[in-house]
């Protein structure tokens, strides 16, 4: 079965309290665990995520549609980036989103949602 591990970043806050040496210890365990699991064929795609300050949202209301700068909503936590996985069930998905390197960071999460089969 499909899952998509949304990794949510409160990015600012938790790192400027983390040395930099901290900070690049976890970067590399995560490109560990990456590549770890893209070799095992359990991660099927997936990409790291620009800053939210970098997206375009496009918002319809009533048949009319503005285009905004910025992420879709205020928040202190943002999507940094998604992996597609393929596990048995949700149990082996949320035993794999466990395991994620930057959970190690304040603030920082794993959401799990199934995808649909189209």
């Amino acid at each position: 079965m499909k899952y998509v591990l949304l990794f949510g970043s409160s990015a600012d806050d938790a790192r400027a309290d983390m040395s930099e040496e901290r900070y690049n210890a976890i970067h590399a365990e995560i490109m560990e665990w990456w590549g770890k699991h893209a070799a095992a064929g359990t991660i099927v795609g997936g990409e790291r995520l620009q800053a939210g300050a970098t997206a375009t949202t496009i918002r319809g209301s009533n048949g009319t549609q503005s285009v905004t700068d910025g992420p879709f909503i205020e928040a202190k936590e943002e999507v940094s980036g998604y992996g597609v996985v393929e596990v048995a069930d949700l149990d082996a998905a949320l035993a794999l989103a466990r395991t994620w390197p930057a959970l190690q960071i304040p603030g920082d999460s794993v959401e799990v949602r199934p995808v649909f089969a189209m």
